[in-house]
């Protein structure tokens, strides 16, 4: 089991990877795609984190879901701080 969750932040790597890459996109649909791809990274990076106790990461990550949510409605609402 411990192997397992150590495996996970490789594919938390790829799907934050992908998800900046999307979330730079000048298409809507997928910068959505991305937030929503960030959203599980965070996830993921959670349980990775503590499965190591890695306190620090997960408190990240949390701050960054939250950042990631309220993203993921600007961008479906298609609003924006200079509109």
């Amino acid at each position: 089991m411990n192997e397992l969750l150590n495996a996970l932040q490789w594919p938390a790597m790829v799907i934050t990877l992908t998800a900046a890459w999307l979330v730079a996109s000048t298409t809507k649909r997928k910068r959505q795609w991305g937030f929503w791809w960030f959203i599980a990274s965070n996830a993921i990076w959670i349980i990775w984190g503590w499965s190591v106790q890695a306190y620090a990461l997960i408190l990240m990550q949390t701050g960054l879901f939250a950042i990631n949510v309220h993203g993921a409605k600007k961008n479906e609402s298609g609003t924006s701080e200079h509109e």
